[in-house]
């Protein structure tokens, strides 16, 4: 199947916190959409793996998209060519015309090293001298038009944001499809950043604030390295104060 937009998450839930309304919008507009989780998210203080996993087929079912998983392992995402060659092969099979990222600058090491693991398998992907395999076919080398940044926990000043106001409900519904992460007040369970019951209102928050400054009610920001022409100065969404 090839794509029009993928996203790439060091963790099974990254995606949905992060963009998974730009995803929920894309799929509703009729594109193909999908998300490469990089590892199972095992070490996470709260969740086993098979919990995870049957969360995030959910949450890929509500915002209409594919996943897939690399199996790389949590907390030791390795800027490796062995890793570097796995997210290749997913670069090939997918063909994705967009990629969505995490960020360079991040708290958790496992977002940064997911942000060059990316972005390197992104160049070498359409390199026709690194060859790669899928079921025993050789692929053809792949190499996406664009790729953004997404926002996680550190902040930035975006490049673009993108109105989400029409699937903020099914972005919400996504996320909380990871339910074993978030806040539940009759949970033994230690407390982590997710599970306070302000992160969900921190994500609103955010998702309002971006949505204000372009003049929507909810918006989710991306950062790109590279210049970003338009066609139409009159398609822009404009703050309207």
């Amino acid at each position: 199947m090839e794509l029009d937009l993928l996203a790439i998450g060091a963790h099974p839930d990254d995606v949905e916190l992060c963009c998974g309304g730009t995803l929920a919008r894309a799929a509703k507009a009729g594109y193909k959409v999908g998300i490469i989780d990089l590892t199972e998210g095992e070490l996470g203080t709260r969740g086993t793996r098979a919990i995870r996993a049957r969360e995030a087929r959910e949450a890929a079912k509500i915002l209409g998209c594919v996943r897939e998983n690399a199996g790389l392992p949590d907390g030791n995402i390795e800027i490796s060519i062995p890793n570097r060659l796995q997210l290749i092969r997913l670069y090939r099979k997918y063909r994705p015309k967009i990629l969505l990222i995490p960020h360079f600058a991040e708290r958790h090491p496992d977002h940064v090293r997911a942000h060059h693991l990316s972005r390197e398998a992104w160049f070498y992907a359409g390199l026709r001298k690194i060859e790669s395999e899928e079921n025993g076919v050789k692929q053809k080398p792949w190499r996406p038009r664009n790729y953004f940044h997404f926002m996680q926990w550190q902040e930035f000043e975006p490049s673009f944001a993108v109105d989400i106001s029409d699937v903020y409900e099914l972005r919400l519904k996504a996320i909380k499809a990871h339910k074993s992460q978030l806040h539940d007040p009759g949970s033994k369970n230690p407390q982590t950043i997710l599970s306070q019951k302000e992160f969900l209102e921190m994500l609103e928050a955010r998702a309002r604030y971006y949505g204000y400054r372009i003049g929507t009610r909810y918006a989710e920001p991306f950062y790109s390295v590279e210049l970003i022409g338009i066609g139409d100065v009159f398609g822009l969404q404009l703050f309207k104060g």
